[in-house]
Protein backbone atom coordinates (compact mmCIF):
# COMPACT_ATOMS: atom_id res chain seq x y z
CA UNK A 1 0.00 0.00 0.00
CA UNK A 2 1.40 3.38 -0.94
CA UNK A 3 0.27 6.82 0.09
CA UNK A 4 -1.39 7.16 -3.34
CA UNK A 5 -3.71 4.15 -2.87
CA UNK A 6 -7.27 4.84 -1.81
CA UNK A 7 -7.86 4.47 1.93
CA UNK A 8 -11.60 4.78 1.33
CA UNK A 9 -13.69 5.82 -1.65
CA UNK A 10 -12.12 8.82 -3.32
CA UNK A 11 -9.53 9.56 -0.60
CA UNK A 12 -5.85 8.75 -0.54
CA UNK A 13 -3.44 9.29 2.33
CA UNK A 14 -2.12 12.34 0.50
CA UNK A 15 -5.67 13.69 0.23
CA UNK A 16 -6.20 13.16 3.95
CA UNK A 17 -3.03 15.02 4.92
CA UNK A 18 -3.93 17.81 2.49
CA UNK A 19 -7.40 18.04 4.07
CA UNK A 20 -5.86 18.33 7.54
CA UNK A 21 -3.65 21.19 6.40
CA UNK A 22 -6.42 22.97 4.50
CA UNK A 23 -8.88 22.59 7.40
CA UNK A 24 -6.42 24.21 9.77
CA UNK A 25 -5.67 27.07 7.37
CA UNK A 26 -9.35 27.70 6.53
CA UNK A 27 -10.35 27.54 10.18
CA UNK A 28 -7.86 30.25 11.11
CA UNK A 29 -9.34 32.52 8.44
CA UNK A 30 -12.91 31.65 9.49
CA UNK A 31 -12.21 32.40 13.15
CA UNK A 32 -10.50 35.69 12.27
CA UNK A 33 -13.50 36.69 10.12
CA UNK A 34 -15.99 35.63 12.79
CA UNK A 35 -14.23 37.64 15.46
CA UNK A 36 -13.90 40.70 13.21
CA UNK A 37 -17.60 40.51 12.25
CA UNK A 38 -18.90 40.26 15.81
CA UNK A 39 -16.41 42.78 17.18
CA UNK A 40 -18.71 45.65 16.20
CA UNK A 41 -21.65 44.08 18.02
CA UNK A 42 -19.82 43.79 21.34
CA UNK A 43 -20.52 46.93 23.33
CA UNK A 44 -20.79 45.70 26.92
CA UNK A 45 -19.23 43.07 29.17
CA UNK A 46 -22.52 41.15 28.94
CA UNK A 47 -22.01 40.87 25.19
CA UNK A 48 -18.53 39.43 25.76
CA UNK A 49 -19.89 36.95 28.31
CA UNK A 50 -22.49 35.82 25.79
CA UNK A 51 -20.25 35.61 22.70
CA UNK A 52 -16.99 34.26 24.14
CA UNK A 53 -18.37 30.76 24.94
CA UNK A 54 -19.74 30.44 21.42
CA UNK A 55 -16.35 31.24 19.89
CA UNK A 56 -14.61 28.92 22.34
CA UNK A 57 -17.00 26.07 21.50
CA UNK A 58 -16.47 26.62 17.79
CA UNK A 59 -12.70 26.53 18.23
CA UNK A 60 -12.80 23.46 20.51
CA UNK A 61 -14.95 21.53 18.05
CA UNK A 62 -12.64 22.44 15.19
CA UNK A 63 -9.58 21.32 17.14
CA UNK A 64 -11.22 18.00 18.06
CA UNK A 65 -12.15 17.34 14.44
CA UNK A 66 -8.58 17.99 13.35
CA UNK A 67 -7.22 15.79 16.17
CA UNK A 68 -9.35 12.87 14.94
CA UNK A 69 -8.10 13.35 11.39
CA UNK A 70 -4.49 13.47 12.63
CA UNK A 71 -5.00 10.25 14.63
CA UNK A 72 -6.48 8.57 11.58
CA UNK A 73 -3.53 9.75 9.50
CA UNK A 74 -1.14 8.31 12.11
CA UNK A 75 -2.79 4.90 11.96
CA UNK A 76 -2.80 4.95 8.17
CA UNK A 77 0.83 6.00 8.09
CA UNK A 78 1.75 2.97 10.23
CA UNK A 79 -0.25 0.73 7.92
CA UNK A 80 1.49 2.19 4.88
CA UNK A 81 4.95 1.80 6.43
CA UNK A 82 4.24 -1.76 7.55
CA UNK A 83 2.74 -2.75 4.22
CA UNK A 84 6.01 -2.08 2.45
CA UNK A 85 7.20 -5.42 3.90
CA UNK A 86 7.03 -8.63 1.91
CA UNK A 87 4.53 -10.69 3.90
CA UNK A 88 0.79 -10.11 4.26
CA UNK A 89 0.96 -9.99 8.05
CA UNK A 90 2.83 -6.70 7.86
CA UNK A 91 -0.55 -5.07 7.09
CA UNK A 92 -2.02 -6.16 10.42
CA UNK A 93 -2.13 -3.86 13.40
CA UNK A 94 -0.50 -4.86 16.65
CA UNK A 95 -2.69 -5.37 19.72
CA UNK A 96 -1.61 -2.02 21.16
CA UNK A 97 -2.41 -0.27 17.86
CA UNK A 98 -5.83 -1.95 17.79
CA UNK A 99 -6.50 -0.81 21.37
CA UNK A 100 -5.38 2.73 20.53
CA UNK A 101 -7.62 2.79 17.46
CA UNK A 102 -10.60 1.46 19.40
CA UNK A 103 -9.95 4.01 22.15
CA UNK A 104 -9.84 6.80 19.59
CA UNK A 105 -13.06 5.59 18.02
CA UNK A 106 -14.75 5.40 21.43
CA UNK A 107 -13.53 8.91 22.29
CA UNK A 108 -14.97 10.14 19.01
CA UNK A 109 -18.31 8.48 19.70
CA UNK A 110 -18.38 9.95 23.22
CA UNK A 111 -17.50 13.42 21.92
CA UNK A 112 -20.23 13.24 19.30
CA UNK A 113 -22.80 12.07 21.86
CA UNK A 114 -21.83 14.82 24.31
CA UNK A 115 -22.07 17.44 21.57
CA UNK A 116 -25.44 16.08 20.47
CA UNK A 117 -26.72 16.17 24.07
CA UNK A 118 -25.42 19.72 24.52
CA UNK A 119 -27.06 20.93 21.32
CA UNK A 120 -30.33 19.21 22.26
CA UNK A 121 -30.25 21.04 25.61
CA UNK A 122 -29.69 24.38 23.89
CA UNK A 123 -32.52 23.64 21.47
CA UNK A 124 -34.89 22.77 24.32
CA UNK A 125 -33.96 25.94 26.23
CA UNK A 126 -34.53 28.03 23.11
CA UNK A 127 -37.93 26.41 22.55
CA UNK A 128 -38.89 27.02 26.17
CA UNK A 129 -37.83 30.68 25.97
CA UNK A 130 -39.80 31.23 22.77
CA UNK A 131 -42.83 29.45 24.24
CA UNK A 132 -42.98 31.78 27.25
Amino acid sequence: MSDKNEIFEGKTFQDLTKDIYENTTKRKVQIDLLISEIHGFITTIDDVVMVAPIIKEYMDTAVKNDEHLVKLAGVLQRIISKSSGADDESMLLSDSEKEELMGTLQDTVNDLQNESDRLEGIKNKTINIKGN
